[in-house]
């Protein structure tokens, strides 16, 4: 990760030491933000940014949430970001062109960014440019449509995930139920669903679908921390890959009615993405089951370790 300043960092020792005494660093190691990073869910080693300093940052997303996401760079330092509605997400422009705009729906764990922003108080990065190559997300996109799938079996299976340091701190206050929070934190739970239907080759949401959507979205912005989850999908008649774009294509438009009608923001949207024809739920020999697989599922997740804290 490179720094604005960032000739201050090669010195070590005893030399490091006395010229950090008359010159700030961009992103320090100051025990009071890194810790409140730590509280907001994200695992040390973490470089909390000074508040009010201009910084530049460039790693891998590590870890995805509603409001924010954390790089790790390659010298195993984390740096958590938080994204804002001003948040510019780009992909990096070339000779005689520039980039291309992207939701913040796009940050996907795995993808290389490089983010610019200021400091705030709890020692995050506000961003207000995140750039990265197209190359790299159609990568992050591929590596993330089979991966997910897997990470949900398995917890479900097993119901472990990582343990982080505000789960550890929790267990040492509350040792009797230590191990479902442990085992929860990172272990989304659906609070609502809704499931849109679409016609033949149409993206175009219904009357009656939109009630539903409504329905759906008045009760997520009564919950606090929660994320939705978009995914479209697609029959099994016609071509493979234009039922992938037709998927992807109602996932979209149930993204864009939410961030139209209800001023959702696109940042608790995470990843809509198309599956085209895969995971059926009906048989698609018939009629009645392939309009069920021409549908678009959305769920309002709140993660397991928040709902317990509340409780």
């Amino acid at each position: 990760m490179r720094f604005h300043g960032s000739g201050i960092l090669r010195f070590t020792g005893l030399a490091l030491l006395v010229l950090l005494m008359g010159v700030p660093s961009v992103l320090g190691q100051d025990n009071r933000t890194a810790n409140q990073s730590r509280d907001v869910g994200y695992s040390s080693p973490a470089r909390a940014a000074v508040s009010g300093q201009k910084a530049k940052v460039k790693g891998t997303i590590e870890r995805r949430d509603a409001d924010t996401f954390s790089i790790r760079d390659d010298h195993n330092m984390e740096t958590i970001v938080l994204l804002t509605d001003r948040t510019s997400v780009k992909s990096k422009g070339g000779f005689f062109r520039s980039g291309k705009n992207y939701d913040v729906t796009s940050l996907l764990r795995g993808l290389n960014v490089e983010v610019e922003g200021v400091g705030n108080q709890l020692g995050q990065l506000v961003a207000d440019k995140v750039r990265f190559d197209s190359s790299d997300l159609k990568v992050a996109r591929m590596v993330d449509s089979r991966v997910s799938p897997v990470e949900q079996a398995n917890q479900r299976l097993s119901g472990q995930v990582d343990e982080l340091g505000e789960v550890s701190k929790l267990a040492r206050n509350e040792a009797g139920r230590a191990n479902e929070r442990i085992s929860s934190l990172d272990d989304y739970e659906v609070q609502h669903s809704a499931a849109v239907y679409f016609k033949v080759n149409s993206s175009i949401i219904s009357p009656e679908d939109r009630r539903a959507l409504d329905d759906l979205a008045q009760k997520a912005t009564t919950i606090k921390g929660y994320v939705i989850e978009i995914s479209g999908y697609a029959d099994s008649t016609g071509n493979v890959e234009r039922n992938r774009v037709l998927s992807q294509q109602r996932a979209d438009a149930v993204v864009r009615y939410l961030q139209e009608n209800f001023e959702i923001p696109l940042r608790r949207i995470v990843t809509p993405f198309g599956y085209g024809q895969l995971r059926p739920v009906a048989d698609n020999t018939t009629a009645e089951g392939r309009r069920q697989n021409r549908r678009v599922e959305v769920k309002v997740l709140v993660s397991r370790g928040m709902t317990a804290t509340g409780q």
